[in-house]
């Protein structure tokens, strides 16, 4: 099946003619009325530069209920320790540029310059969020994702001390059930957020949960006291 070519206009195409694969369209920028108008059609954009902006909506679609969190005992027990603390938008570059250091596997990240420059104007905005995790009172791990009406759409986590990120991952859950919200879109499946709850639905499934979740009013601004009491 083609891929649809992106174009000056800020239209994509059903995304029920993307590729097996997941990929609907090439092309276009990373503004932010693009941005936007991708997330609330289950779009999102994951390429490699210098390779053009891929479009992206697979099926099917790894989800989350944030009350459905799962909790080893081992992280429970972490948790409860205060081994660590959090915070949420204190750093939001520094969590990005830390989530686009290399992994073990190799030296490539696909958070460029223009992916990071994006999503820093998505959060000057308020859309985009950033959960930051403090160990001696160094920055350890944390993640960063997009929040619309009742669903939050997570891009990338990492970290440099040991459960850093999935310790981010469970009390940032927990704190967005708390809000009342009632997604976490996690993209694609991978072994370690399937491990803190995380399963897959079919795509059509997905994208009437994320029609509900968008007639929610955005929680849009700073979410700098989410963890306040």
């Amino acid at each position: 099946m083609p891929i649809f070519p992106v174009g000056k206009d800020i239209v994509f195409p059903p995304v029920q003619l993307a590729t097996k694969e997941g990929i609907i369209a090439v092309g276009g920028d990373l503004s932010v009325p693009r941005l936007l108008s991708a997330y609330k059609q289950g779009i999102f954009p994951w390429y490699s530069p210098p390779d053009p902006i891929l479009w992206w909506s697979p099926d099917p679609r790894m989800i989350m209920f944030p009350h459905e969190a799962r909790v080893s005992k081992s992280m429970e027990k972490i948790i409860k320790k205060n081994v660590f603390s959090f915070s949420c938008d204190q750093n939001f570059k520094e969590v990005m540029l830390g989530c686009r250091c290399p992994r073990k596997e190799g030296p490539e990240t696909w958070i460029s310059d223009e992916i990071l420059e994006a999503y820093c104007r998505l959060h000057e905005l308020g859309y985009a969020h950033s959960v930051e995790v403090w160990h001696k009172d160094e920055l350890a791990g944390g993640l960063y994702g997009v929040s619309l009406g009742s669903i939050f759409i997570g891009e990338s986590m990492f970290y440099k001390v040991s459960n850093a990120s999935k310790a981010a991952f469970i009390i940032f859950a927990r704190r967005l059930a708390e809000l009342g919200f009632t997604l976490i879109d996690c993209q694609v499946y991978t072994p370690h957020l399937a491990s803190l709850g995380a399963w897959t639905i079919p795509r059509h499934q997905y994208l009437k949960l994320l029609r509900q979740c968008l007639q929610h009013n955005d929680r849009r601004g700073s979410w700098k006291n989410i963890f306040d009491n």
